[in-house]
């Protein structure tokens, strides 16, 4: 198909393509307006770029073909020339702008991809703090485990002893109730105390008879000799 190569249709399609152009900017702008960017731009960002690029592209030789048409026409019109000057201001200030919005969603992005990486050094931090807390944690009750354990011991031991000192408390007053009741019983039995008392003296006497008896027979020995 043969490119339009009268001013009317050429003109017609430049302004179609501006407000084509301007349709395609509401898109890309949405991309611009987000916080939360993807680290990558998605399909329908590369999409909408690359068609601004070319609906650009084809502005400016769509407006060089007008140019031309201009330039040949025998008798210069002064609205023709004012209409050219502004479609090609409307393409400068496209193009403008689409720099624009590109440099602030590269900016947005970076910034996007900075703050997630601030968050994931945040969260790794954390999650390190709070390994290294239940760590501390749990090494703590270990400890606070071992120590009840050891008073628990001790508790248990003194236990025994006063357990043992109490047996042995119990066990002097059993003999020393046994002890007062046989010297009871003794000081009861009438005669018992004399009894002993005789018991004692014979065999007191006894003793020095027999030591007189062998001095005796020590002395007739000697004298013999």
């Amino acid at each position: 198909m043969a490119a339009p190569s009268s001013w009317a249709q050429v003109r017609q399609q430049a302004r179609a393509q501006e407000t084509q152009t301007e349709s395609l900017f509401h898109t890309y702008a949405q991309f611009a307006a987000k916080t939360d960017l993807e680290a990558q731009p998605s399909d329908e960002e590369q999409r909408t770029e690359e068609q601004l690029n070319d609906i650009l592209e084809q502005r400016a030789a769509l407006l060089a073909n007008l140019s031309r048409i201009l330039d040949s026409t025998p008798t210069t019109s002064a609205l023709k020339t004012t209409n050219l000057a502004r479609h090609r201001e409307i393409l400068a200030q496209h193009r403008t702008e689409l720099t624009r919005l590109k440099s602030q969603i590269s900016t947005a992005r970076a910034r996007a991809n900075l703050l997630s990486s601030v968050h994931r050094d945040i969260s790794a931090h954390r999650s390190q703090t709070s390994n290294t807390a239940a760590d501390e944690a749990d090494y703590m009750l270990t400890e606070r485990s071992r120590v009840q354990n050891s008073h628990n011991m001790v508790d248990s031991v003194l236990s025994q002893a006063y357990a043992t000192s109490e047996s042995f408390g119990l066990q002097r007053e059993s003999l020393g109730a046994i002890q007062r009741r046989i010297t009871g019983a003794a000081a009861r039995v009438p005669g018992i105390n004399g009894l002993m008392g005789r018991i004692g003296s014979k065999k007191r006497r006894d003793g020095v008879i027999l030591a007189g008896f062998v001095a005796m027979c020590c002395l007739v020995l000697l004298w013999f000799w």
